[in-house]
């Protein structure tokens, strides 16, 4: 189960919210092994982002998979979220910022995997 949080500054519209997640949802399927069916998605909008001590228009994203994965997969993968949330959201690029981070051992349906 892939797990992709999101912490930005901007406040969505439930349209929105709905938007980035199918959008998310469909680019998943980018990082080899991984399904929307899978995803779990966690959106916090709204937050109050700073950048050297000022507020700016700002979002972090954290995937969090189970297993290495390639690296050119996660690089399409960074460049097509970074670009969905220019276009949905209107944050520059500059303010995007992305960890991926690869678990070895990964607890779900009751058992550690």
């Amino acid at each position: 189960m892939p797990y992709i949080a999101i912490n930005t500054s901007a406040a969505l519209s439930p349209v929105q919210r709905e938007k980035v997640k199918t959008e998310l949802g469909r680019l998943i399927s980018i990082i080899p092994g991984k399904a929307e069916a899978d995803l779990m998605v966690d959106i916090f909008d709204g937050r109050k982002m700073y950048m050297g001590g000022a507020p700016v228009p700002a979002a972090y994203i954290d995937l969090r998979v189970y297993t290495k994965t390639d690296a050119e997969a996660k690089k399409r993968f960074t460049k097509e979220t970074f670009a969905l949330l220019v276009r949905e959201l209107g944050i520059k690029q500059e303010n995007l910022y992305m960890t991926i981070t690869e678990f070895d051992n990964w607890g779900y349906d009751g058992e550690l995997h």
